[in-house]
């Protein structure tokens, strides 16, 4: 009798944290989702998208959200000059108007700092350490800086 009490209290512990897990696991997929949604309606921050475009209510443009905003301060991107919405984690054209997408400052600013190796083939691969280029097997060539040497 004890013994069947025993294995009663263990199958109730078991059901009841494996419940605990999904809600959990439930809990963390829907915060997932809402962490996609970068793009926003200034009026209604409640039209969200992952892609630019125009909020359903009032037909403004929907901007990045802070977050989003902070997240592309710090990851290397590339953005066109004349469209500042369009950017991309590689170097490419406009989607807009077919421009080359540019470096943001930050990043040439660490790359004049930071010693940079590059493909002389495919200027978008770089890397900090010699090596091969993974699109055409090329030695990487130590990229030129273009800050100008102080003159004393």
């Amino acid at each position: 009798m004890k013994s069947l009490k025993l294995l009663l209290m263990a199958a109730l512990t078991i059901l009841s944290v494996a419940g605990f897990a999904q809600d959990t696991t439930k809990h963390k997929m829907a915060k997932q989702h809402v962490n996609k949604m970068g793009y926003s309606c200034t009026m209604h921050p409640e039209v969200t998208s992952d892609k630019p475009g125009k909020c359903s209510k009032c037909g403004a443009d929907l901007v990045l959200s802070k977050k989003e905003q902070m997240k592309m301060e710090v990851m290397k991107i590339y953005s066109c000059s004349m469209h500042p919405e369009v950017t991309s984690d590689k170097a490419g054209k406009c989607s807009k108007c077919g421009m080359d997408l540019v470096l943001s400052k930050k990043e040439k600013m660490k790359m004049e700092v930071m010693k940079m190796y590059s493909c002389p083939m495919h200027a978008d691969v770089t890397s900090a350490k010699p090596g091969k280029c993974p699109k055409c097997g090329m030695d990487l060539t130590e990229a030129k800086t273009t800050s100008k040497p102080k003159k004393s």
